[in-house]
């Protein structure tokens, strides 16, 4: 399976995300009427009609509707490459009628080929017909899709690109929308517009446009959804890895540091990476001296109101901890002497 199936290779992306808004605009957009056949087209070859029919053919077989995918484009149809599946037999072998048996009935499913997707079928291109637009506007193409309709939910039809052949203006007569995809600055804005007049003129309906092709850097590609890539996600986790390796590190030094990394004086401890120790040391001997600076505001000189403020209670338990760390250090003094 190519890579260009992307709604199946990586159903977590922002792209897939985007076939499945797609899928869901298609669904409203048909104004309440059961959506059976759709087409995608395109104005140009090289737009991305055949990329969007097959990955929204995907998106609606995982939201579990049985879909039909036909490669209409007789010419150079490419579908059963991106699904890797034969070739041959396809549309144009079963609208010529060649395998017909005595009594002129042809057997459907030996045009239909399934896929590795659970829900999807694909009726390849066939053989290339000398003359496909007949074909496509004969009584056969009409049963075909109508025979179909009675064994799956979707129809999705690849057509082909409106500028160059009329077949997928034919189309747009017996299916029930259609969408045209355009590449962004690639699609001629005159072609587009006579494309939708076409389709227009036969009484086809569009459901709308797509705008392929769009270019993106890659932060802003991961910024457009929600969940993130997949990649930058494995990324942000290796980089919380290295931080708490790099962490887990630094505290084995911290434990096998030598008394010569300490400084010690009497009653006061000074350490060569922190002066946090130190300060609150001298701020705690010099608070009868100087309460004003060293002591709060809200602190009262009254013991009993001292005894019952919260914040007294912090600064005991402060000083509490501080006498046992020097208490704990001048042990490991002795103990390395």
């Amino acid at each position: 399976m190519k890579k260009e199936l992307i709604a199946q290779k990586d159903p977590k992306s922002p792209i897939s995300e985007i076939f499945r808004t797609l899928r869901t605009n298609i669904q409203f957009m048909n104004g309440g009427k059961k959506l059976q056949t759709l087409q995608i087209t395109s104005t140009m070859p090289g737009e991305g009609k055949s990329y969007v029919s097959s990955n929204l053919a995907v998106t609606f077989a995982q939201a579990g509707k049985k879909v039909i995918l036909i490669d209409a484009d007789m010419r150079k149809g490419r579908l059963f490459s991106i699904f890797e599946v034969s070739p041959r037999p396809g549309l144009s072998n079963y609208l010529s009628g060649m395998d017909a048996d005595e009594n002129g009935t042809l057997d459907i499913s030996k045009y239909i080929q399934k896929t590795e997707i659970p829900n999807l079928l694909l009726i390849p291109a066939g053989n290339i017909p000398p003359n496909p637009s007949e074909l496509l506007v004969s009584s056969q193409m009409a049963k075909l899709l109508e025979d179909l309709k009675e064994v799956c939910d979707l129809i999705i039809i690849d057509g082909t690109p409106c500028a160059l052949v009329a077949d997928s203006v034919i189309l747009s007569r017996v299916v029930d929308t259609t969408v045209i995809v355009t590449a962004c600055k690639e699609t001629k804005k005159d072609n587009l517009d006579k494309v939708v007049k076409n389709i227009q003129n036969v009484g086809g309906k569009i459901a709308g446009i797509v705008l392929n092709k769009i270019p993106i850097s890659p932060k802003k590609y991961s910024q457009t959804y929600y969940y993130g890539s997949t990649t930058m996600n494995k990324a942000k986790k290796s980089n919380r890895g290295k931080k708490a390796l790099e962490y887990m590190n630094n505290a084995q030094k911290l434990k096998t540091r030598t008394a010569s990394s300490i400084i010690f004086e009497r009653g006061n401890i000074e350490r060569t990476s922190q002066g946090t120790i130190e300060e609150n040391k001298n701020r705690n001997r010099n608070s009868n001296t100087n309460k004003q600076l060293d002591r709060p505001s809200f602190i009262s000189q009254n013991q009993e109101t001292k005894n019952n403020n919260p914040q007294n209670k912090t600064i005991e338990k402060t000083n509490n901890i501080l006498n046992q760390v020097n208490s704990y250090l001048e042990q490991e003094k002795k103990n390395l002497n």
